[in-house]
C-alpha cells in the first residue's frame, strides 16, 4: 500500500494543497524548478480566483508488463468501475464528467493518458506529468486524443521538464496533437525526472490545473 501513499508521503501533495490556499507561491515552494513567467501566471490565477481545493484519489500504479492500450484495460477497469464509484459513494460526489479529471506522473502519467483518452465519457480533464511514453508512440496517442475529443470534448494538458528523459516524446506528442488540431496545453519546467520535481512543479501543476479547469475556470 505504500505506493498508494506516494503523492501524500513522498511528493508533498498535502503541503502544496495548503500553500495554494495561502498565496503567493514562491520559487522555494517549487524547490527552484519554476521559471519566473510561469510563477507569475500561477500567482495571477490565484489572485483572480482563490484556490477552492478538490478531491484527489491516489491509487497504486502497477508496473504493467504490457504497456499497450490493451494491457492497460484491467487497471482502467479498476479505476473506472471500482475506484470512481466507491469514491463518489463514500464522499457523496456526483457522477459529473465535467468535474472529474485524471492525472499521474511517469508510468502513472502514461496510464492517465491511456485511461482518460479511452474514457472521455467519464473524464472532462486529462493531464499527464512527465509521462513514460516514446517518440514512436506520439502519432497513435494523438489519434487516440482526437477520437476522444470527437466523442466528448475534454481538456488536455502535458507537463514535462528540461531534464526529463521523456521530454522529446512529450514534444513529439504535442506536435502530433497540433497537426490533428486537438486542443491541448504544454508546460515545460526546469528540473529532473525525480522525486524532488514531483514535490515542486508536479504537485502544484497537478492540483491547480485540475482545480481550475474542473471549476470551469481558465487554466493558468
Amino acid at each position: 500500500m505504500a505506493g498508494a501513499r506516494g503523492w501524500r508521503d513522498d511528493y508533498d501533495l498535502d503541503l502544496a494543497h495548503q500553500r495554494l490556499q495561502s498565496p503567493p507561491l514562491s520559487k522555494k515552494d517549487f524547490h527552484g524548478f519554476v521559471a519566473g513567467e510561469r510563477l507569475t501566471q500561477l500567482n495571477a490565477s490565484l489572485a483572480a480566483k482563490p484556490y477552492a481545493g478538490l478531491t484527489v484519489a491516489c491509487p497504486y500504479t502497477p508496473a504493467l508488463p504490457d504497456r499497450s492500450l490493451a494491457g492497460a484495460r484491467g487497471y482502467a477497469a479498476f479505476v473506472t468501475e471500482v475506484l470512481l464509484p466507491q469514491l463518489r459513494k463514500e464522499l457523496g460526489l456526483t457522477a459529473d464528467r465535467a468535474r472529474t479529471g485524471i492525472d499521474g506522473v511517469s508510468m502513472g502519467g502514461r496510464l492517465a493518458l491511456l485511461i482518460g483518452l479511452s474514457h472521455p465519457e467519464l473524464f472532462g480533464a486529462v493531464g499527464t506529468l512527465q509521462p513514460a511514453i516514446s517518440v514512436g508512440e506520439a502519432e497513435w496517442l494523438a489519434q487516440l486524443a482526437k477520437t476522444a475529443n470527437a466523442r466528448r470534448p475534454l481538456k488536455l494538458r502535458l507537463v514535462s521538464s528540461s531534464d526529463d528523459p521523456f521530454l522529446p516524446a512529450v514534444r513529439a506528442f504535442a506536435q502530433q496533437l497540433g497537426k490533428l488540431q486537438v486542443p491541448h496545453q504544454v508546460i515545460v519546467t526546469p528540473g529532473p525526472h525525480d522525486y524532488i520535481w514531483n514535490r515542486g512543479p508536479g504537485s502544484y501543476e497537478l492540483l491547480l490545473w485540475h482545480e481550475r479547469v474542473l471549476r470551469g475556470l481558465p487554466a493558468p
